[in-house]
């Protein structure tokens, strides 16, 4: 039996709030660096030092929190992560020295790959007719967040400095742990999928290594994969660099790039809800629905990227934004879907595990994408670095997308086959 409807959204609310004031408290840093390198007296090879540490360490980290989700209660291990991103935030804070720093906010990477069990357990809160709306809506997190990030440190940076800052969004990652360890209650897996649903005893499924090389055998899961590494690079390419171009090569103040930025997230979020309801329409239609959702948004993303980079430098901020808002728009149209789909094809029991991996070839993909364009900028521009690795990758990722299109009706269908054979076992075992 599904949980009562008030409740799914009371929990969806507060993993809304696990992903928004983490993403907030993951992106402040950014916005204090400044002060960072004036108090530990760095330069900015140190400075870097800190964001690759906390990446590498949440990369190696992926696969454990995947298995421990798919092995115990993800609702209890979620609250767990909140709460060591609640004390390493904290210790950062406090903390006088910058080794002391750099371990500190290097273990936060802990925590920043504890996304997969929070997808899989809403899997089984929402069934797969509204995944892609539920994951959209939760996806807004992370460009509502990054605002949320630069309005905490526009208002309290001159008032209470970063430490406190970091103190305030270290305690709210306590405050949302003991929300979720009291408050959110675990559920069966795959007690959402239509085979599963109305069985009144419905059996554990835990993690097993056949059936993770089950999903590995899937024939769309490779070009899934595939496309994840290349589709993350334009998302880290515009996140690292896309302030400094805006200023350096089109010359925009800083008022105007702030806002151009949030009218950008804004757009993101509405096509984040706008891509995983249209993914789940399609899906309803064809098993093909979600990827073809997907490709459009990545080959709209790949021309209205072009077209924007390559407006004239003397293109008002007006027009540009403009631009720049109609692009965002289609970036988060991939992230519900994908997600979504791949719970289309994965046993429950190896969901997060599998996310997991997904997570870590993307973030392999992240990793050097920042400085590849880093280097060709000393060769080509700035600009002409962002516009070459970002719709590049863009039209890589739409390749693999399309050989995932063409092979997924046979996975989804695999998929529907194993849970209605484990639903007809109960039953058998029920005697019903």
């Amino acid at each position: 039996m599904q949980p009562r409807a008030h409740y799914r959204r009371f929990v969806l609310g507060v993993f809304f709030a696990f992903l928004l004031l983490h993403q907030a408290d993951r992106l402040v840093i950014g916005q204090v660096l400044e002060d960072l390198q004036r108090d530990f007296a760095i330069d900015d090879a140190a400075a870097g030092a800190i964001g690759t540490g906390a990446l590498v360490v949440a990369t190696l980290f992926f696969p454990v929190w995947g298995y421990l989700y798919d092995r115990y209660a993800r609702a209890k291990l979620l609250a767990l992560a909140s709460f060591i991103w609640g004390l390493t935030t904290m210790l950062g804070a406090v903390v006088t020295s910058y080794p002391a720093f750099l371990a500190a906010r290097g273990s936060s990477g802990v925590d920043d790959s504890s996304y997969p069990g929070l997808y899989s357990l809403v899997s089984d809160y929402f069934g797969p007719a509204t995944r892609g709306k539920i994951n959209g809506f939760l996806q807004i997190a992370g460009p509502v967040g990054s605002m949320l990030s630069l309005a905490l440190v526009l208002v309290l940076r001159e008032t209470i400095g970063w430490r406190s800052i970091f103190l305030l969004t270290g305690g709210l990652g306590l405050v949302v742990g003991l929300l979720i360890f009291f408050g959110v209650r675990d559920l069966p897996r795959g007690s959402s999928e239509p085979e599963m649903r109305d069985l009144s005893d419905i059996p554990t499924f835990k993690f097993r290594w056949s059936a993770l090389r089950d999903v590995l055998r899937r024939r769309a899961i490779l070009p899934l994969f595939a496309q994840g590494f290349f589709g993350v690079f334009p998302f880290t390419v515009i996140e690292f660099w896309f302030f400094t171009y805006l200023g350096r090569e089109r010359g925009f103040a800083d008022g105007v790039v702030v806002a151009l930025m949030v009218a950008a997230a804004l757009s993101m979020s509405l096509g984040a809800v706008v891509g995983g309801a249209l993914g789940d329409a399609l899906y309803r239609r064809t098993p093909r629905g979600r990827l073809l959702t997907c490709l459009t948004g990545v080959t709209a993303g790949a021309v209205l990227l072009a077209a924007t980079l390559t407006l004239p430098p003397t293109t008002s901020p007006l027009r540009f934004g403009a631009m720049l808002s109609v692009t965002a728009f289609f970036t988060l149209f991939s992230g519900p879907n994908i997600v979504a789909t791949l719970y289309d094809i994965t046993a429950p029991e190896v969901r997060s595990t599998t996310l997991a991996v997904q997570y870590f070839i993307e973030n392999a993909g992240a990793a050097g994408a920042p400085l590849i364009v880093g280097i060709l900028s000393t060769q080509i521009g700035l600009s002409s670095a962002i516009l070459l690795i970002s719709v590049g990758t863009l039209c890589v990722c739409a390749m693999f997308l399309l050989l995932a299109v063409v092979r997924i009706p046979e996975d989804v269908g695999a998929l529907r086959r194993e849970m209605r054979e484990r639903a007809e076992e109960v039953m058998v075992r029920s005697g019903s």
